[in-house]
């Protein structure tokens, strides 16, 4: 069952903070690239790629909108203060939306678009998910259960979270029941939502990444594949099904051919390490963070 599958076992602030603390802050950058469609082949590909922030810092963690029209990201200025900031994709305008004491990270907007949940650091120090207005950036709710490092909602009432315990942890936290149980330990920290039942997640040990879904109605996991590095970072596209990041490459699984195909070369813009990454709801537009 899952839970014997994932004894070693699945958006970044505990990260983030060891890097505040010690001083070293990551140096990254926000890229939107236009995919257009080859019409005798019928796929998509990079047509251009623009650096959205463009400045020294930390710029991280975007998200589309879901209608596509917004980039929402955390941003770090001279405060040291994270706040959540858009960019309009047509007008290329950026606008803060946050401006609270606290710090928001891993900004994910609900499929109606009407409210960003953040991860929120609380003045305690306590990391909770908080439901903002989308519009006006202001705290509506939020939810008790304390130390999120990621997550991702599985429907409205449940969401999948990376508990910051010792060892780190998956677990599942129904809102409406308060029920909250563990799913396993030492998680890889990118697990996605592929429908109202069913994630996929990744196990780390010391060399590679294995990867599985697993459907919450039938309480079954299913490995997809093995990667041979410790990078994390993935998403599950609509056609595509997983695709991760490596270096300056993302690569998807082909499930009926049983191997990892390349889908994009960016270091070809002047990208130099892939880490996060998003495609927008249309795939009309891929947005990556570059760490320099």
């Amino acid at each position: 069952i899952f839970l014997s599958l994932m004894r070693s076992f699945i958006i970044i602030p505990f990260f983030f903070f060891f890097y505040v603390l010690a001083g070293q802050l990551p140096d990254t950058d926000i890229w939107l690239i236009k995919l257009a469609k080859d019409k005798t082949l019928g796929k998509r590909f990079p047509e251009r790629a623009q650096n959205i922030t463009n400045r020294p810092g930390y710029d991280n963690q975007p998200a589309f909108s879901p209608d596509g029209k917004l980039v929402y990201y955390v941003s770090i200025r001279e405060d040291k203060q994270a706040d959540i900031y858009y960019f309009e994709v047509a007008s290329g305008k950026i606008t803060q939306l946050t401006h609270s004491k606290e710090s928001e990270y891993s900004p994910t907007p609900t499929p109606d678009g009407s409210v960003l949940n953040v991860v929120m650091v609380e003045a305690d120090s306590a990391q909770r998910i908080h439901y903002l207005d989308a519009k006006k950036g202001t705290d509506v709710k939020r939810l008790e259960t304390d130390s999120v490092g990621y997550f991702t909602f599985l429907n409205k009432d449940t969401v999948i979270y990376y508990k910051l315990t010792e060892p780190h942890s998956l677990r599942y936290y129904v809102t409406a029941t308060d029920e909250e149980k563990w799913l396993g330990n030492s998680p890889a920290r990118t697990f996605r939502t592929l429908n109202r039942h069913t994630i996929v997640y990744g196990l780390k040990d010391s060399a590679h990444v294995a990867f599985y879904k697993y459907d919450f109605v039938i309480r079954k996991a299913v490995k997809i594949c093995d990667y041979p590095s410790l990078n994390e970072d993935i998403v599950w596209h609509p056609q595509l099904g997983l695709v991760k990041s490596e270096g300056t490459t993302l690569y998807y699984y082909s499930e009926a051919e049983g191997k990892w195909q390349l889908l994009y070369e960016l270091g070809l813009f002047g990208i130099k390490k892939i880490t996060r990454f998003a495609f927008d709801s249309k795939n009309n537009y891929l947005v990556v963070v570059n760490n320099l």
